[in-house]
């Protein structure tokens, strides 16, 4: 789950990171009142959980607080790469001497925690990883050690600081750390972090995105400002149902169970110059209601011309699943194709199920994948 900067913001402030003054603003009139507040030259943010704002002209300054609302008003309800801004940040304009980069971030190649920093923030780190790699120090974090205050002097000492500067950087760096591991982020950002001209350090930017599988034990972000507007209508069916759903552009709707199959169905339509739809997983031990939710999701998106359903059963029982799709076929009335692949447990009770109902279906993966991406080029037919 990607969090607002507003509410990024708030767990740092909650780890002693500094952060500008700000606060969030739903209407001009509210912008305005923020900055009289703050009482300095403020920069008004759109809250969009997009990359690009700045360049996309969601981030605009002023010099006061009718300046603050005059922005407030050009921001709100534009959008930006579609989404429509519903809030904006605002907060004291920080003056920069230098503006740096760091972030603690899920390395899946190593299976821990990475730490990763640079002298040259407020870009894309990629950019500079690509143009100057060693300007970046990256530090492998051991799971069970963790991110010491030894490592982030060093890190520290990489970018150039030294004396009372450096164990500032390095107190910010081991908070950091602390706050991504108890947060469950699978990254914290902060870009640029901005060293002032008075030589303190300020978070004046900041990402979190926390882990799905832990958002059990973060309650706190069960109830969203909006939430609905960053979302698509199958998306929100999915939250609401507990699914695993991504909307992807293509018109090939995937169901599977298990994360690892849905991901391999999705490579080999693309295998064979399909285009998926979406991702969507009903996870281990699909009922027929579930199945049956699922379908009605994937067949809500008017740009998917054909489904493919790839089952492997093993928790998930083939008969619900085959259940599940007649359930979803007597509710919903679908008439678009559906291409069928059912392996594992109760297979043979599936396949009757599904046969009885005049349904094809097929027991290799290949071969179901090459027969919807016909289905799909040739119209859904």
């Amino acid at each position: 789950m990607k969090l607002f900067e507003y509410e990024a913001k708030a767990i740092f402030k909650r780890y002693d990171i500094p952060t500008p003054n700000g606060g969030l603003a739903t209407n001009p009139t509210q912008a305005r009142d923020i900055a009289i507040e703050i009482n300095t030259p403020v920069a008004v943010k759109a809250q969009v959980l997009v990359a690009g704002r700045a360049k996309a002209g969601g981030i605009l300054f002023a010099n006061s607080p009718e300046e603050a609302e005059k922005a407030a008003e050009k921001l709100l309800g534009m959008k930006i790469k579609s989404v429509k801004v519903q809030g904006v940040w605002v907060e004291e304009k920080v003056s920069a001497k230098k503006e740096l980069y760091f972030s603690v971030a899920v390395d899946r190649s190593t299976r821990c925690y990475v730490a990763v920093a640079s002298s040259e923030g407020g870009v894309d780190i990629e950019e500079v990883a690509v143009k100057a790699p060693e300007k970046i120090v990256k530090v492998s974090i051991d799971p069970v050690y963790g991110f010491r205050a030894h490592n982030a002097r060093q890190v520290a000492k990489k970018l150039g600081y030294s004396g009372a500067q450096m164990l500032e950087l390095a107190s910010i760096f081991v908070k950091h750390y602390q706050m991504t591991v108890e947060n469950d982020a699978e990254l914290a950002e902060m870009n640029p972090l901005i060293e002032k001209p008075d030589g303190k350090f300020v978070a004046a930017d900041t990402r979190i995105i926390v882990d799905d599988n832990a958002l059990y034990r973060h309650p706190e972000f069960k109830k969203r400002p909006f939430e609905e507007v960053e979302l698509t209508q199958q998306e929100l069916e999915a939250q609401k149902s507990g699914l695993a759903y991504v909307k992807l552009d293509g018109d090939i709707g995937i169901i599977g169970n298990g994360a690892g199959l849905v991901m391999a169905t999705l490579d080999v339509i693309q295998l064979y110059g399909g285009s998926p739809a979406n991702f969507l997983d009903v996870g281990g031990g699909a009922s027929a209601d579930m199945m049956a939710v699922a379908l009605n999701i994937v067949l809500s998106d008017p740009h998917v011309k054909v489904v493919f359903v790839n089952i492997l059963g093993g928790i998930t029982r083939c008969d619900e699943v085959a259940n599940g799709i007649l359930e979803a076929r007597r509710k919903v009335g679908f008439t678009k194709p559906m291409v069928i692949r059912l392996v594992g447990t109760n297979e043979e009770e599936g396949r009757h199920v599904l046969t009885d109902a005049g349904i094809h279906v097929l027991d290799s993966m290949e071969e179901a994948a090459k027969k919807t991406v016909e289905v799909a080029k040739a119209g859904g037919k």
